[in-house]
């Protein structure tokens, strides 16, 4: 009744999910091995300090989450949020707003401060409304996908540290593409994402987090259990972490020397993580960062050798996502799948205001490689050209292979 699975193999360039590395999903093909297997136990410790480097920190806590990278946005903010709690979230795009349609969910006092998409903020504006507010959390996206811009994080972080406030950021789009310091940049709480420049499939978010959100942590586990003041029973249920899957006090029993069972770990996921952490160690942060910087050059060169626009205020662009103006007549729609269709290249659309505006192109991990971005700007100016766009011909691959040229000429 049913066909064997058989997939189109295609080139995608959207934000993600990006192409899986083979490597990656060979070793999904890993034999099963029970939870508690020391053997496996051993492979949880080996994935915790591979993310340790890749986050750049010393974090203790630094493990995956079971679910895509809205499980590890939620696992953070619920177990740190408590009803009435004051967090502040500075939008520059869609994700912004999930991190307050999360808060809220969580009864937490919300402030919002917003910049036009396209933008990020400047972090003195930032650093003034949390010294105006004094939230007890301030939550941020550090990459942007819907709109291709990257937030300057160093300064509020410092800030947050010296006003004793909690710094939680989401690096779901930039950890393994591009530079997240979390000690460094003193984060609190980092969260990432496996389906963008690490390469692996969506279902496992990785999370880091320090010891001032462990002691918070803890101290809500006290007073849920009755074991510290105050105790009265309205007091305690205010206090008690809401979600049970994303309780990550009992998270750390699990992943930690305890190893208390708290759900059946996704054996298979954690086998994808850690080959795909380990390659991108084999090949080295900065060598990887640089690769992913080259690419975008290239990718940016063709695009505005056709005459295409970039969207967005060049300053802060996101390396590994660039935003394309739709150019005025073309249907933005017609070209996507036209690209998916006759040349099997999937790229993306975007959100609210910039629906219909914008392209988004990533260039992520095992997904940004010269032949998808060449393959990519020959297909588009091709498309362009039916959809009888006025662009110069025969120059976006030409302006792309200079880049390369000079590249591998140094």
């Amino acid at each position: 009744m049913y066909k064997e699975l058989n997939t189109t193999l295609r080139t995608i360039m959207t934000p993600g999910p990006v192409e899986a590395e083979p490597r990656v999903l060979r070793a999904m093909c890993t034999p099963i091995l029970g939870q508690f297997d020391p053997e496996f136990t051993d492979i949880m410790n080996e994935t915790m300090d591979m993310l340790r480097q890749v986050f750049r920190n010393s974090n203790q806590w630094t493990f995956p989450v079971d679910g895509t990278s809205r499980a590890g946005i939620e696992a953070v903010l619920c177990s740190i949020i408590e009803p009435e709690d004051k967090v502040l979230v500075p939008i520059y795009g869609r994700f912004g707003h999930l991190m307050v349609e999360i808060a809220e969910r969580y009864e937490a006092d919300v402030v919002t401060l917003e910049t036009e998409w396209g933008n990020v903020f400047d972090p003195e504006t930032v650093i003034r409304e949390i010294k105006k507010v004094r939230p007890k959390i301030v939550a941020i996206v550090h990459g942007e996908t819907s709109t291709g811009c990257m937030q300057p994080l160093k300064e509020i972080g410092e800030v947050c540290r010296e006003l004793d406030i909690l710094f939680v950021v989401d690096a779901v789009a930039t950890v393994g593409g591009t530079e997240v310091k979390v000690d460094e940049w003193k984060i609190d709480a980092a969260i990432g994402g496996t389906q963008k420049c690490l390469s692996v499939p969506s279902g496992m978010a990785p999370i880091t987090f320090n010891d001032r959100v462990e002691a918070l942590l803890r101290e809500r586990k006290r007073v849920e259990r009755g074991l510290a003041d105050p105790s009265t029973y309205q007091i305690k249920q205010l206090r008690m972490i809401r979600n049970n899957y994303f309780d990550l006090s009992q998270l750390m029993d699990y992943w930690g020397p305890t190893r208390l069972n708290h759900h059946t770990e996704a054996t298979s996921m954690l086998y994808a993580l850690r080959e795909g952490l380990r390659i991108v160690l084999e090949e080295g942060l900065e060598a990887r960062f640089a690769r992913h910087k080259m690419h975008e050059a290239a990718l940016i060169q063709g695009i505005q050798a056709m005459g295409l626009k970039l969207y967005g205020d060049p300053k802060c662009k996101l390396p590994v996502v660039t935003a394309i103006t739709i150019p005025e007549g073309i249907d933005g729609e017609a070209v996507r799948s036209t690209l998916l269709r006759d040349f099997e290249i999937e790229i993306a659309s975007s959100f609210g205001p910039l629906k219909g505006k914008i392209w988004r192109v990533g260039t992520m991990g095992y997904s940004c490689r010269k032949k998808n971005v060449l393959h990519f700007l020959g297909a588009m100016e091709a498309v362009l050209i039916r959809c009888h766009a006025k662009i110069p011909a025969g120059m976006a691959v030409q302006a792309a292979l200079d880049v390369y040229s000079k590249a591998e000429s140094i």
